[in-house]
C-alpha cells in the first residue's frame, strides 16, 4: 500500500543533510511552508542552498533560517524585503552567498531541471551585470544568455489538499512555484492544510500528481493562503 503521509514536520524533514540543496516554494506569504521551514530550523541543518522567490523576512520561515546562520546561499529574484535584515546584514558581512535570477528565469530554470533540460537561451537579462560570464548567442537576431536548469535535493511545498498518494491541489495564488518545484527535486516535501481520502480529489483538479511527492505531512485545517 502506498503510504507517503508522515506523523508530524519533524518526522518529514529527517533526513536532510548539510549542505543539501532545497527549492521552497512560496510569493510572499502565500504558498510559503512556514512549519516545514520551522522544523527544519529544529532539525540542525546547515551550509544549505535555498532556491526561493525571496529571501523571507519579519523574521519568519526562509529569513529565521538565515537569521540563525544556516544558509550558505541563497538563490532568489528578490533577496530584499521590507524586514529582511538578516539577510542584508549577512549580505554585506560577507557570510552569505547571493545569486540574483530573474523571477521569470528561475520559474524557467527550475521547471527545465524537472523536464530534464540541461539549458536554455532567454533575452532576459540581456546586457545586465547578470549575464556576466554566461554564454550569449544570437537567436532569430534576438540576443539572448544561457541559463542553467535547477534541480535540488529537497523541495519543500504547501499544497492545500493531499491524500496518502501524495496527490495535491492548491488554493489560489498559494499554487506559484510549489508545481514546477515539486518536479525537480530528489525528494518533495509537501505540507497541506488538509488530508482526504482516495478519490475524493477530482483528477481534474489535481495539480501535482503523487509521483513527484515523496512526503505529505498535515499541519492541520488553516486560513487558505
Amino acid at each position: 500500500m502506498i503510504q507517503k503521509i508522515v506523523a508530524n514536520t519533524a518526522e518529514a524533514v529527517r533526513n536532510i543533510l548539510d549542505g543539501a540543496t532545497i527549492l521552497v516554494s512560496g510569493f510572499g506569504g502565500a504558498g510559503l511552508p512556514f512549519q516545514l521551514l520551522d522544523a527544519l530550523l529544529e532539525q540542525g541543518a546547515k551550509d544549505l542552498t535555498i532556491v526561493s522567490n525571496n529571501a523571507g523576512n519579519a523574521g519568519l520561515g526562509i529569513a529565521k533560517l538565515i537569521a540563525n546562520g544556516r544558509v550558505r546561499k541563497m538563490i532568489c529574484s528578490f533577496p530584499r524585503q521590507p524586514e529582511s535584515g538578516a539577510f542584508d546584514d549577512l549580505f554585506r558581512a560577507g557570510k552569505i552567498e547571493l545569486e540574483l535570477v530573474p523571477q521569470g528565469t528561475l520559474a524557467e530554470r527550475i521547471r527545465a531541471g524537472g523536464a530534464g533540460i540541461g539549458a536554455f537561451f532567454t533575452p532576459t537579462a540581456y546586457g545586465t551585470e547578470l549575464a556576466v560570464g554566461k554564454e550569449i548567442k544570437e537567436i532569430n537576431g534576438v540576443q539572448q544568455i544561457l541559463e542553467m536548469a535547477i534541480q535540488a535535493d529537497f523541495a519543500l511545498i504547501k499544497a492545500d489538499l493531499g491524500d496518502r498518494w501524495g496527490n495535491l491541489t492548491y488554493h489560489g495564488t498559494g499554487r506559484n512555484f510549489g508545481p514546477v518545484m515539486a518536479t525537480a527535486a530528489t525528494c518533495t516535501i509537501a505540507q497541506v492544510n488538509r488530508l482526504v481520502e482516495l478519490g475524493e480529489l477530482n483528477p481534474e483538479t489535481i495539480i501535482t500528481p503523487g509521483i513527484f511527492v515523496k512526503r505529505v505531512v498535515c499541519i492541520g485545517e488553516r486560513e487558505k493562503t
